[in-house]
């Protein structure tokens, strides 16, 4: 069961992880049972961490820690904010509206890959991780808007501690970030809204 940096976790030890995290996380059950399903089917040809797995809960509120890192090591599991798309719920409140539609400026929904390389926003410099959704639903999302797809990323943004919301990225806190993005990078990140 054990992973060295070459291999990935077998089948069993993932189950175990998966029932670990059931039975002490406040992340949804349906939610950690798709992420996992998904995870063990594509790992290998998405190329996927072999280290950590996300999930960011939107049927909880902005005001909890809804972002789910889990290490597959040995299921504990991380929780930090990360904020939702203006137009799909209230300030502090929950994701009611998704969409991987561009200029929605809702929360995208579906299973992503998380980029491994940082960057600087042109215009705010925010620090960010690049997006690649992994589904016909998304798979525009995270590719250049001049390419027709959805500029969607993982950055850090000061309104995340008060509840503030994104143009539909996933944002997270600037003191956050260090150990966020080092634990993304690679992962697969479900956006879960309860669709």
């Amino acid at each position: 069961a054990r992973s060295s940096y070459n291999k990935y976790y077998s089948y069993h030890h993932l189950n175990k992880i998966e029932k670990i995290v059931s039975s002490t996380s406040t992340v949804s059950k349906k939610a950690l049972r798709e992420a996992f399903r998904f995870y063990k089917k594509n790992r290998y040809k998405q190329r996927l961490s072999k280290r950590y797995l996300a999930i960011a809960d939107y049927t909880k509120t902005a005001y909890t820690k809804r972002l789910y890192i889990i290490d597959l090591r040995n299921g504990k599991v991380h929780q930090y904010h990360v904020a939702h798309g203006k137009n799909s719920g209230a300030k502090g409140g929950r994701v009611w509206r998704s969409s991987n539609r561009r200029n929605s400026y809702m929360t995208p929904y579906g299973f992503f890959k998380v980029g491994s390389r940082e960057g600087i926003t042109s215009r705010k410099k925010y620090r960010y991780l690049s997006v690649k959704g992994l589904q016909r639903s998304n798979r525009k999302v995270g590719l250049p808007t001049r390419f027709g797809g959805r500029d969607v990323i993982v950055h850090t943004a000061s309104y995340v501690k008060s509840g503030g919301r994104s143009y539909g990225c996933f944002a997270i806190k600037p003191q956050d970030k260090w150990v966020v993005f080092k634990r993304l990078k690679t992962a697969l990140l479900y956006s879960y809204t309860g669709r």
